[in-house]
């Protein structure tokens, strides 16, 4: 996935936002309803997805942060 050509406004589905930040469904799932990961904006009852920006900004955050 190249980040570079993604629109600010990118909608990623759980496949791309496990690519990105090498994190599994289960611990992406499970950091939502802690509170330690973006929330998904859900379209559908089946369908959720993430803003690219959200995620490059989390990511960016945990650059200095260990404690996860």
């Amino acid at each position: 996935m190249e980040i570079v050509k993604m629109s600010e406004h990118q909608l990623l589905r759980i496949k791309d936002v496990v690519d990105l930040t090498t994190l599994s469904k289960s611990c992406i799932n499970l950091w939502v309803i802690q509170g330690k990961f973006p929330p998904p904006i859900e379209l559908s009852a089946t369908v959720k997805v993430w803003k690219i920006k959200d995620i490059v900004v989390w990511i960016d955050q945990q650059s200095g942060n260990v404690s996860i």
